[in-house]
């Protein structure tokens, strides 16, 4: 290494004795860092301690198990609801606990996490009312409960249940969900109480049979209390909203059940060129809403009910319809604190929030009947609310076949007037009503397309009884003068979809008003078209009864299969000869064709429309042809359909 000393660079230069040690520049940049040290010591932020990420607990100050220790409540009711049925079953089996000597409450699937602790309530029963909806789905509020159930592994050892599964007999997939967390809550170690019960009449028999050591008389109980607002801000008054006030003057998006979008009628025109039947086309408005659909989903729409019946209501009952009332919730730890939005008038209860067009089921009888002063009457009311073979067959025949409203039975029982504020707490709610929609967002992005019958018939009483929405819609004609005639609307997702592959040959049959969603279809497809896109064979069977007189969206249809949209366009007059011809009929003198795009070429079927009869009637069709060129048994053949459904290959959107 070379020696430093021997660099006279490298060696220090001398300082000058008298020179100072520190300069005035030295002093300057010394005490400007001191400075910056001692105001970094003193006035810095001090660092934010990294806060340590903790599994949310499941333990609510507000959960369902809370409010049953805190109210000495033992039996909780959770609900899966799409169209509020199970909901008002739900209620009415808490209400009914507190007649058997125990205390309910009604609550949402939410917090099903904490199911297993109800173990610590003493002499605790969770019911399940459980809708199912579309092809065996759970309802929207019980998707994550179904989830939940399917995925995990819980342990409800200790828990006692039971499980009342409301649906329609006429569907495919009947009470699934019911069935289904039935099945699975018995797996997970619970307790099962009370068989499977399927709907009402299976609540009725409920209590008493678990309550025996319990029962006392059966008393009738007010779950609310009337509260009259004589001086109240008319601004503070509900007309109408269904969540907040004033929601319809200031509308803010998002859209939804609870905050429904008021859409402009921009077209209203009737379909069928002749006939006794009113058949009607609309186009509804969405622009600005931020509103977005896809081929095949619904649109909800909130009706009001017919004035006519409102006020006759009010004057059969001896009332001021315009009265200011609440209707508060005697049990001051519930969820719901009123039946409906308030405080608001009798009028807008009736007339918005209220279902007075359906017949009224037993327990609402039942509750009313105190009120008639006649003693036939009375006794009739309860024996059609009873679980007797008598009186189901006279519920059945004097209300149900006769299609008897709260109207008519205020009516034909002229003894019976009850208190308005007790028939308000009875009644159900109104419930939205859904439409299949008639569009394609991709053709028409700010406008929504329904396609309806105007419901009207005489009953077997004389009266004529007319369909709540479609009579409201049929009156809902584009703006005249200034005036936009509006809809309230949201949008309900489907499963009803296209295919992902647009060169997957699709089956549309939609007779009738079933045509709506393969409106969209078709539209959606030949816009696919006019991308460039490969599109598969388009097929559609269509039913009506006569050519000239109820062919819907006949020109448009034409006009598809000519440009090439629909590779086929068959259609069924049924009563346009002698012998019926529906599309069942037109499926099978295809079979060929049709079998060929099922079972070579991967087609997607749709189906919509009745279920009651022609889903059942296609469905066998398919069967008949699997079975005649597919060489299948029966078994195989409903096999081979059932598999296409799991696939999403045969896919139904039906109604009864």
């Amino acid at each position: 290494m070379a020696d430093p000393q021997a660099d006279p660079a490298a060696q220090p230069e001398l300082m000058d004795e008298d020179e100072p040690f520190f300069s005035n520049l030295d002093l300057f940049l010394f005490s400007l860092i001191a400075g910056l040290i001692v105001y970094w010591l003193i006035f810095r932020k001090k660092a934010e301690p990294i806060p340590e990420f903790k599994k949310p607990q499941t333990t609510r100050e507000t959960s369902f198990i809370d409010k049953m220790k805190k109210t000495g409540k033992n039996i909780v009711v959770f609900y899966g609801s799409q169209t509020g049925t199970a909901e008002e079953f739900a209620n009415r089996l808490a209400k009914d606990a507190h007649r058997y000597g125990m205390k309910g409450m009604s609550a949402d699937p939410e917090e099903y996490d904490l199911l297993s602790r109800l173990t610590e309530i003493e002499n605790s029963i969770a019911i399940f009312c459980m809708a199912t909806y579309g092809e065996g789905d759970p309802t929207d509020n019980a998707q994550d409960f179904y989830d939940w159930l399917h995925e995990g592994d819980a342990d409800f050892s200790g828990v006692k249940y039971t499980v009342f599964a409301l649906g329609n007999k006429t569907y495919e997939h009947y009470n699934a969900m019911g069935k289904y967390v039935d099945q699975r809550l018995a797996e997970l170690g619970a307790q099962r109480i009370f068989d499977l019960g399927m709907g009402d009449d299976d609540g009725k028999k409920y209590f008493p049979c678990v309550c025996k050591i319990h029962r006392i008389r059966f008393n009738l109980i007010r779950q609310y209390e009337l509260k009259v607002h004589s001086d109240l801000n008319m601004n503070k008054i509900y007309t109408g909203e269904l969540g907040r006030l004033k929601s319809f003057e200031n509308q803010k998006p998002p859209f939804d059940s609870k905050n429904p979008f008021l859409a402009p009628v921009t077209v209203n025109r009737k379909l069928n060129k002749a006939g006794d039947r009113h058949l009607m086309h609309l186009e509804l408005d969405i622009t600005g809403s931020k509103i977005r659909y896809e081929s095949g989903d619904h649109v909800a729409v909130y009706p009001i009910n017919d004035s006519v019946i409102v006020n006759r209501i009010g004057d059969l009952l001896g009332v001021d319809l315009d009265t200011v009332i609440s209707l508060n919730n005697l049990d001051e730890e519930s969820n719901k604190k009123h039946p409906f939005p308030c405080p608001t008038t009798y009028r807008t209860a009736l007339t918005h929030y209220l279902d007075i067009t359906n017949p009224p089921r037993t327990n609402v009888l039942y509750e009313l009947a105190q009120y008639a002063t006649e003693p036939k009457d009375q006794e009739n009311m309860r024996k059609m609310a009873s679980s007797s073979a008598e009186g189901k067959a006279l519920y059945q025949s004097w209300v149900l076949d006769s299609c008897r409203n709260i109207l008519a039975i205020l009516e034909d029982f002229p003894s019976l007037r009850p208190p308005i504020d007790h028939l308000c707490e009875l009644l159900p709610r109104l419930q939205a009503r859904y439409y299949s929609i008639a569009s394609s967002s991709k053709v028409h992005p700010n406008s929504i397309h329904i396609c309806a019958v105007v419901v009207e018939y005489k009953t077997k009483t004389g009266r004529v009884n007319k369909g709540v929405a479609t009579n409201w819609l049929k009156n809902k004609m584009p703006a005249d003068n200034g005036h936009k005639a509006t809809v309230p609307m949201y949008i309900r997702k489907s499963q009803f979809r296209l295919p992902f592959k647009s060169s997957n040959p699709v089956i549309m049959i939609g007779p009738g008003t079933g045509i709506a969603p393969f409106m969209g279809f078709v539209q959606e497809r030949g816009w696919l078209k006019e991308q460039g896109k490969d599109v598969g064979e388009t097929v559609l069977y269509y039913g009506c009864r006569y050519k000239n007189e109820d062919f819907l969206y006949q020109e448009e249809l034409e006009e598809f299969e000519k440009t090439g949209v629909l590779t086929a366009l068959n259609v069924a007059f049924s009563r346009d000869q002698a012998e019926k011809v529906y599309v069942q009929h037109l499926l099978k003198k295809n079979k060929e064709a049709v079998w060929r795009l099922v079972h070579t070429d991967n087609a997607h079927i749709y189906i919509c429309g009745d279920a009651r009869y022609m889903a059942r009637d296609v469905q066998n069709a398919f069967y008949e042809i699997a079975e005649e060129l597919g060489g299948m048994s029966r078994a195989q053949a409903v096999d081979y359909i059932k598999k296409l459904m799991t696939k999403g290959r045969y896919s139904q959107d039906v109604w009864s």
